[in-house]
């Protein structure tokens, strides 16, 4: 393929160097042309033969349909080749390598899916009586018990259902200690590093927020943070290891600190893959910490419907955690503490973070793994992803301008900025090139703390042969960057689409329908 490639010959070229002919269906061999589905079927064919419905009295009053929906019939052929086609156009852990950077996609085991489908998993509901669901519940009780044990905290909520979720949950804890005290403290503190949805979920919650600087390395500044601390400081959100794929080595300092004046510490545990069995945040004084089950235990993003974020918290707050939560008596049954027996067994709890216990599907794949891994499989998990992530940090400084290489081996990911490309070019330059060479691109423009930032993020499940090419290829399109190769400002040029116009596509966005006719004319 490197021969073929210098040799100046491209996909749409043919033998001779000459450009391939268009096609009468637009289609380029197995990439197929797929038109919208209002364009294939019309409203007035279906693809299914159903009796006229009886006539009945309007029931919606003000909201009852006075005209057709317009949905176009299709026959089952056609309505499975649409979805099919286009599930082709996506790009899936399954099918690659995927680099972004804060969101850890890593392969989902199938043994988990296995035992995800296992009968009393799959088809358990939630209004079962405690009775019939007794495995159900000492799945979540043993997976609560590995979550508490890897992170040296005193308890755990299951409930949250996602990584902003579970934020708000640790922040509601914080509030209704502080509550308990009779202490109006109103201000979190969040610094630069951290993820974006932390300053959202503490104002949601109903604390004011304020920014605390990062150093040159790109960690927090604990003078600026200790400098800020007061009566009024309720505590600090804190993401560790960072957004800019850096161990804050003064986390025990931060908490002492912040402790001492009377707050409470909240880490984002989104980054918890860099250092599953290997640190405890227990031991950091850490008082709450949501882990994305996703991002560490493998569970696919959304679970086939709600995400799950546990969050662990510190015997501080444990007993403002939310109901309702697991117990296990001692003659080995499994009962659920609600609000009928919260008074007696969990009177400070905030209340519910939502309707049961929490996403089954996640719960099951996320023990699984844990159990397939074995504690020292877990410590392998965040020693693997951190050498990773070093290796194309090492592999590609030279070409791209790595902020904190200074600062020492990052964590879980490789920070990049465009500074040193071309004129005119930029990080998008390079994410649109990378999709050319068959790459979902990595993070762009986050974090914020970095001009045109690239946050690469490889995890401990892609080998050294699958790096090294992703590593070529993103080095190959940072050398067009930076010589200004002017057919990188028009990529992709072999996706289904081309490059959009973001800025006209956000400011103009087309909302309403347009007849086919009318959208071949405006074309």
């Amino acid at each position: 393929m490197n021969a073929i490639n210098q040799s100046g010959w491209k996909p749409e070229m043919g033998n001779a160097g000459e450009t391939a002919p268009a096609t009468f269906t637009g289609n380029k061999a197995l990439m197929l042309e797929e038109a919208l589905i209002f364009e294939i079927g019309t409203a007035a064919t279906t693809g299914v033969d159903l009796a006229d419905a009886p006539k009945v009295a309007a029931r919606l009053g003000n909201l009852e349909r006075h005209r057709d929906i317009g949905l176009p019939g299709l026959s089952e052929p056609e309505t499975v080749r649409h979805y099919t086609r286009l599930s082709r156009q996506n790009y899936a852990i399954d099918l690659g390598f995927f680099p972004l950077g804060s969101c850890t996609m890593k392969h989902n085991p199938r043994l988990n899916e296995k035992v995800a489908r296992m009968a009393g998993f799959a088809d358990v509901h939630p209004l079962q009586p405690v009775e019939t669901v007794q495995g159900a519940l000492a799945v979540i009780n043993e997976l609560a018990m590995w979550l508490i044990q890897l992170t040296g905290m005193h308890g755990v909520a299951m409930t949250p259902k996602a990584g902003a979720h579970g934020e708000l949950c640790g922040i509601l804890c914080i509030k209704a200690a502080l509550a308990a005290r009779g202490d109006p403290r109103c201000v979190i503190l969040v610094p630069e590093s951290a993820h974006g949805t932390n300053p959202a979920s503490a104002a949601f919650a109903g604390f004011s927020v304020e920014n605390i600087p990062a150093t040159s390395e790109g960690r927090v500044d604990l003078a600026a943070l200790t400098a800020r601390l007061g009566p009024d400081v309720a505590g600090v959100m804190i993401t560790n290891p960072n957004t800019c794929g850096l161990f804050e080595r003064d986390m025990k300092a931060i908490s002492d600190a912040v402790h001492a004046a009377g707050g409470y510490v909240y880490c984002d545990g989104a980054n918890f893959n860099a250092i599953v069995g290997r640190v405890r945040p227990g031991d950091l004084g850490i008082d709450a910490m949501h882990i994305n089950l996703h991002k560490t235990f493998s569970t696919p993003h959304g679970g086939g419907g709600p995400g799950s974020g546990p969050v662990v918290l510190s015997e501080a707050l444990s007993p403002y955690g939310p109901l309702p939560y697991t117990a296990r008596n001692a003659d080995g049954h499994y009962t659920l503490i609600e609000e009928e027996t919260a008074q007696e067994y969990h009177p400070h709890s905030f209340g519910r973070m939502t309707a049961f216990h929490g996403q089954m599907g996640m719960f099951t794949r996320a023990l699984s793994y844990i159990m397939s891994h074995g504690a020292d499989g877990l410590r392998q998990v965040a020693e693997d992803a951190v050498l990773n992530a070093n290796y194309i940090l090492r592999s590609l400084e030279d070409v791209l301008e790595a902020p904190f290489a200074h600062s020492g081996p990052c964590m879980h990911e490789a920070l990049f900025s465009d500074n040193g490309l071309a004129d005119g070019f930029s990080t998008l330059d390079i994410a649109k090139g990378l999709i050319d060479e068959g790459y979902h691109p990595m993070t762009v423009y986050f974090p914020l703390v970095v001009h045109g930032a690239m946050l690469v993020e490889p995890t401990e499940t892609e080998s050294k042969a699958t790096l090294d090419q992703f590593i070529g290829a993103l080095r190959s399109v940072a050398e067009r960057a930076k010589a200004g190769d002017p057919s990188l400002k028009s990529a992709p040029h072999h996706a289904p689409r081309r490059r959009l116009d973001e800025t006209q596509a956000a400011r103009k966005p087309v909302l309403v329908w347009r007849e086919p006719e009318q959208l071949v004319a405006a074309e």
